[in-house]
């Protein structure tokens, strides 16, 4: 084949595939089957792997990913990102209503209902009809670049076909998971021996943030959208730009409806709310926007939310099984968690055979008995949860349950803290469920990200002897991992199965393992897991105490100092510290090479025109509150979290709560704008 003609196949190849695609996933009208699908796709990849030159930016071909993110660059939203204001009532919506009409008096209102759709919200960048950034929520005023897995969404256009598009725009909507593909994610990992995710929307944002983006293209996720922004928009409405973006290629669901009355809006709620479970993904209510956008810029918005939308959201579906036994749960914690076992019962498009009864107080609360029948509420988890007990249909004689007194898998008597509503094993390191989570915790994305070692790994390695606690990790070798398996029941056929440890699942683990030791201190300290020292406080500790060594060393009152440590975390940072085993565990850890002091993730000193003084941040300002604080500590100052007389000054931005200001009053605490501010530091 001579160069011309390899160009002339790939341009070709590119359309075809671009167009079943398209027909596939936003039109559900396939022309061709998977096969020939799939024979089509392999002789583009050959062709470009053969002539990269003639490969195009919008290939297909870029939707099978392999592209590798260690981390999500922040990109700032060109137009924010405002949440809607949410109700459940009707009374709430017609207010609505009334309000829009008496801010837009003798004007015709048309609403616009939508479905809201149970997904990650998306805004998505096209420059000259070229897909350039996927960027996610984030606080509304930036947000995660994830561009590399979102081109692998089948039904997002990588790069459109000519068309009267604006050079410059965006498209905002939800990236949802099927249910159909949610399902068949959770069996595949209970499969595995991995914990499954709560609910697709779970799922969908789980996958989002995946590194290799080949895998995101295994997740089946699709788009669905509902927001056009430019500043060069081709119609006035809303409802028309949404029209005009279907025909440039997106998918724009057909589920909408012009509305001129709330009589009408409340139609379309009660259709859909009888008929959500038929969709292929979850919806959890109606969202209704005003059309026009003279209108919209006419009411304005609030802090937080326009005035011209709002959301409704629906009311937790419920079902009445009859109550079969109680199970108790061990988490890494050690708080046991009581789950009720139920005859199987359809709710909100599953089959539910288990649900929460979150602890022994509950459990009194509702006097619940054995063979009751329940009502049970399902709001989106896997596991819903009893709210009450029908008592019509008690039978005569039901013995109430009494919460159990020794672990269920250790069999350690259990203890209950004053003022906790939760009994728990305080066999922290003999216990298997709590050191599974333990180390589960510690490999999380959000810890040690050593996103090699799943769950479902962690449970092999447990299982054959090879962990007992974090420091184990950095002690394991190819020659001790490689060819140790586990053998499960597949539940579709009922045959034996074997994961087992092969040469590159080894390598992944130990790279994995090697890259985690690069992991800051702050992130590190979060992931040792000690109770009540989530994300925010292990930063805090870690910027303020700087080492492990002055964290082990410090008081009570030295803890205390730190914003946001209060007595509860103080007290349990320093119970977890006088254990010798802990202690062994950090200089375990610290031997294997894992970095224990406050280093180059601490903010770049530009001066110390700050040094010495306090700040509380209030309200809204030009930037975002994040930016503002990392503005103090970079001169020098200090934040913290609420005003006493020894606050310096307070930082008040636009609609500051009225109660900070009158206790800086009160103490003779100075109130400064962000002018003022901006002053200060030069």
């Amino acid at each position: 084949m001579t160069a011309e003609q390899a160009q002339q196949r790939i341009e070709f190849l590119t359309g075809e595939l671009n167009r079943h695609n398209h027909l596939y996933y936003v039109d559900s009208a396939p022309e061709i089957s998977d096969r020939e699908f799939d024979l089509l796709m392999e002789e583009l990849q050959h062709l470009e792997q053969q002539f990269p030159q003639f490969a195009d930016s919008g290939s297909p071909t870029n939707r099978v990913g392999g592209e590798v993110t260690r981390e999500f660059r922040q990109v700032k939203h060109r137009y924010p990102m405002m949440s809607l204001a949410n109700t459940y009532s009707e009374d709430d919506l017609r207010d609505f209503d009334e309000r829009v009409r008496k801010l837009l008096p003798g004007e015709e209102i048309e609403y616009i209902c939508e479905l809201k759709y149970d997904g990650v919200a998306i805004t998505l960048a096209y420059l000259n009809g070229i897909l350039t950034q996927a960027i996610t929520r984030g606080d509304g005023e930036k947000g995660d670049d994830v561009l590399a897995n979102v081109k692998t969404i089948r039904s997002i256009p990588i790069k459109l076909k000519q068309g009267d598009f604006p050079a410059d725009f965006e498209m905002r909507g939800e990236i949802v998971m099927p249910r159909s593909e949610f399902e068949r994610l959770n069996r595949e990992k209970e499969n595995v021996g991995e914990q499954g995710f709560a609910n697709p929307r779970n799922a969908a944002s789980g996958s989002l943030k995946m590194q290799d983006s080949a895998e995101v293209s295994k997740r089946g996720l699709d788009c669905l959208l509902y927001y056009l922004l430019s500043d060069e928009l081709p119609y006035s409405s809303h409802y028309e730009n949404l029209s005009k973006a279907r025909e440039w290629g997106f998918k724009v669901p057909n589920y909408m409806a012009k509305c001129s009355s709330i009589e009408d809006i409340f139609e379309f709620i009660n259709a859909w709310d009888a008929g959500r479970d038929e969709l292929p993904y979850d919806i959890d209510g109606i969202v209704i926007k005003v059309n026009s956008y003279a209108q919209q810029q006419k009411l304005g918005a609030t802090a937080k939310s326009p005035r011209w939308a709002i959301a409704y959201k629906f009311k937790a579906k419920q079902a009445s099984p009859k109550l079969l036994s109680i199970s108790y749960q061990v988490g890494r914690t050690g708080a046991v968690t009581p789950v009720a076992n139920l005859t199987p019962v359809l709710l909100a498009g599953t089959v539910v055979k288990r649900a929460s009864l979150h602890n022994a107080d509950v459990i009194a609360k509702l006097d619940v008995r054995i063979g009751d029948t329940v009502i049970v509420e399902k709001g989106g988890e896997i596991i819903p949860k009893i709210i009450e007990v029908d008592l019509s249909k008690r039978s005569e004689g039901g013995q109430s349950v009494a919460f159990i007194t020794h672990c269920p898998e250790c069999g350690t008597a259990l203890v209950r803290q004053e003022g906790e509503a939760a009994w728990y094993c305080p066999n922290e390191s003999g216990c298997a469920p709590q050191i599974k989570g333990k180390i589960e915790h510690f490999i999380s994305r959000k810890a040690m990200n050593i996103d090699s070692l799943g769950e479902g790994k962690v449970e092999i390695l447990f299982d054959n002897g090879l962990i007992r606690n974090v420091a184990d990790i950095y002690m394991l070798s190819k020659e001790k991992m490689l060819g140790i398996e586990k053998k499960y029941e597949d539940e579709e056929t009922g045959k034996e199965r074997v994961v087992r440890f092969r040469e590159k699942t080894v390598e992944n683990i130990l790279n994995g393992i090697e890259a985690s030791k690069n992991i800051p201190f702050s992130q590190v300290l979060f992931a040792i897991g000690i109770r009540y020292v989530g994300e925010t406080v292990a930063s805090r500790l870690a910027r303020h105490l700087r080492t492990i060594d002055a964290i082990i060393s410090a008081t009570k009152e030295e803890l205390l100092t730190v914003e946001e440590v209060g007595e509860k975390i103080a007290e349990s940072l320093l119970s977890w510290l006088a254990v010798d085993e802990n202690r062994l565990l950090i200089q375990r850890l610290r031997d294997s090479g894992l970095k224990m002091e406050y280093g180059d993730e601490g903010v770049k000193q530009v001066s110390n025109t700050l040094e010495g003084k306090s700040f509380v941040v209030s309200g809204v300002f030009s930037i975002s509150r994040d930016d503002i604080k990392k503005m103090i500590e970079e001169h020098g100052g200090r934040n913290v979290g609420s005003i006493s007389s020894k606050t310096d000054y307070l930082l008040a931005g636009d609609n500051m709560g009225p109660e900070k200001r009158k206790k800086a009053t009160k103490l003779n605490v100075p109130v400064i704008s962000e002018d003022e501010f901006r002053q200060m530091i030069g």
